[in-house]
Order: C-alpha cells, then structure tokens, then sequence
C-alpha cells in the first residue's frame, strides 16, 4: 500500500488513512506523517476499509484533507441502487446445509455436496451413506457429490463450522437490507405475478398458489424478505425469463414453520430459513437449502446453480469500528472500477466488500456526487 500527501497536516501526526478489516477486527493502518512509514499491514481479507481520523487542533485545510472530501458523504435515504447478491462464504459449497439434520424419501436425485453441523452423521437418514476411507466425508447413490457431518475427520469438523457461519451471516445480511423496493406485494401471495429485480419485504407469510415468473438479466438480483412461513402449491413453478439465474435469486424466510414447497413444484433460488424446509413428494430446486433447522425431501430433485455472482459494494459507517452498512445510492461500474454515492455532510469510512481484496485508489466529488476508484 503507498501513500500519497494529500496536504498539510499540521500538528497532526498519526493519521489513519486506512483500515483492513478481518473477521470480528478492524486492523487500522498508521501512518507517521513526519516519515510517512506505514506502521500497519495488509491483511488478507475480502473488506477494506478507507477513512481519515483527525485530530480537534488540525488547520481546515488539514482537517477538509482527512476528511477527504468522500468521507463527507452521507448517502441520501430518497436514493436507490441495484441489489448487491448476497455473499454465502462457504455455505455456497453446498446445495443442502442443515444444522440439525437432513432426511430423504427415496429416491432423491441431488446434484452437488451436502451436510449437516453440529449434528452428526446419523442425522443424515435415508441416502445409504458409504463412509470414504478417509473417514472426511461419505457418499450416496442418491448424492452426486460427497456427504458431509460434523462427526467425520478433520478437517471436516472446522469447514463446517465456518460453513454454518457464513450461511447464518448470509441470513442475517439477507434479513437486514433496507429501503425494500416492494413491500407487502400482493398481501403475501404472489401467484401469478411478474416480478422485476429488486429487493422485497412482507411482515406476513408469502404464498405461490400459482406460478410465478422472475424477469431480468443475468446479473440482476433479487431478494425476497419474509417474516412468516413460504409455501408453494403442488405443480406450480417459480420461472426464470430474460436471462435472470437462479444464482442471483434469495429467499431469507423467518417464520416459526420455515418453507414448503408442494408435490412436484419447481423452485429457483438460494432459500436461507431461520426453521425447516420442506419438499414434497417429487418437488424440485434448482439452487440451494440453507437451513437453521432440518431439510426434509421426498423423491426430489435438487441441483446446485451455477456459481454464485461475484459480491461487490460500499459499505460505510459513522466511526471506524462500525457498525457497517450498504452504501445506499451506490452505483458500481465494474468496466471501470469506480463506485459512485449520493454526497451530502457527514463524515463516513467505507469498506469495499468483495470476494477479493481491492484497494481504494482515489476518490473525487463531481456534480453532487463522489466516486471512489479501486483496484
């Protein structure tokens, strides 16, 4: 990392002109003004995070420096952006991942890996397991891929702890996005609709009594927040048009029941559920069951997506240590590698979440705007 003199600072001397954040730290990157030595490290990590602290006695000059121009923005809450996909971690190496258990009625034909953690191997029912002879994992004739469980050998055990992790921070980041640019669709049913990108809230359960077709391009998002219970009635079908993947599409379900899915249904999406999933007899998913509780399936077809689009956005925060947030306004051109948000007033620090490590390389105002550049 270099850096640059961006003025006087005066009787500043420690200037945090940048921060890498790891899991549950925020590492700060020091800089001796007099001898603009970098103190701090490069960390690996997926967020970075820029921002200036200054000190009461710098001149304004200074002062206007540290806070960078950028870092005095405050985006504004009439502004709207794209939905950023989610970021699974680990939890996107599977097509099923339960915390207590996952059961099937064969035949089921699943497409991809699946486990279950903490509980172990013998709540995995109804697939013939075959331990592997290096005991890390098991196979199926059900299963094209392995089996795994909190029971078999290192590192096994680890992976899926990092695994739930992920899928309930997943979760917890599904549930948390704001300025929903749909709310309370349809009182909850939704059959029949034609649903564009974007982000969706209800505070009720959602039904799909008939079907339902998703419609935009292939790296359009779409994420569906339900404070009840989803269900699917048997035969019907969530379609995909235009190009929309199935990797792009979230289901962050809260409800005391979970998910059901009816006889022969056909779903598209990742589903990330605080309770259970349930398929009914010859139901099918193309995407992924994420489940806090149990994954149940009855002769059904599950299939992993193609791999998940890449996670890139701003994330800012009042103070250095957070918490942190999307950027809303946020614009991100990937041609050009420059993201651009609403200014307003208030000093921010910002964070480029990624499933790479970027740099902020430089940050200009223009037209009411500033864009950040990254590399």
């Amino acid at each position: 990392m270099t850096t640059k003199h961006l003025g006087s600072i005066g009787m500043v001397k420690n200037v945090i002109v940048g921060a890498i954040h790891r899991p549950g730290a925020i590492v700060p990157a020091i800089v001796d003004v007099a001898k603009w030595v970098m103190l701090g490290a490069l960390i690996n990590a997926r967020e970075a995070c820029v921002g200036i602290w200054h000190t009461a006695n710098a001149p304004n000059r200074a002062r206007f420096i540290a806070v960078l121009a950028l870092a005095a923005v405050l985006p504004h809450p009439a502004a709207t952006a794209a939905q950023a996909p989610l970021y699974l971690g680990t939890a996107g190496n599977y097509v099923i991942l339960a915390k207590s258990g996952i059961s099937t009625v064969p035949s089921s034909v699943v497409t991809g890996d699946i486990a279950v953690s903490p509980i172990d191997s013998t709540a995995i029912t109804g697939f013939s397991l075959t331990l592997d002879s290096t005991t890390r994992f098991s196979t199926s004739p059900q299963v094209t891929g392995k089996v795994y469980a909190a029971d078999y050998s290192a590192p096994t055990p680890v992976n899926l702890t990092t695994a739930v992790g992920d899928m309930q921070t997943a979760y917890t980041d599904a549930a948390g996005r704001t300025l929903p640019d749909f709310t309370e669709l349809g009182a909850g049913n939704i059959g029949g609709m034609t649903l564009a990108p974007g982000l969706y809230k209800w505070g009720t359960g959602v039904t799909i009594p008939t079907d339902v077709t998703l419609s935009g391009g292939p790296n359009e998002v779409w994420i569906f927040q339900i404070a009840g219970n989803l269900t699917m009635a048997g035969a019907k079908s969530v379609i995909l048009s235009g190009g929309a993947q199935a990797k792009n599409v979230f289901w962050q379900v809260a409800g005391g029941v979970g998910v059901d899915l009816g006889t022969t249904s056909h779903f598209e999406g990742t589903i990330l559920t605080q309770k259970a999933i349930h398929l009914l007899t010859g139901a099918s998913i193309n995407g992924r069951l994420l489940a806090q509780t149990a994954v149940t399936l009855e002769a059904n077809t599950a299939t992993t997506p193609t791999a998940a689009a890449a996670v890139l956005r701003l994330r800012s925060a009042a103070v250095v240590t957070g918490p942190y947030t999307d950027a809303v306004g946020q614009s991100i051109a990937l041609a050009t590698k420059t993201i651009t948000v609403p200014q307003s007033g208030s000093r921010q620090f910002y964070r480029i979440l990624s499933d790479t490590a970027h740099t902020i390389t430089k940050i200009t105002a223009s037209g009411g705007n500033v864009v950040i550049s990254y590399n």
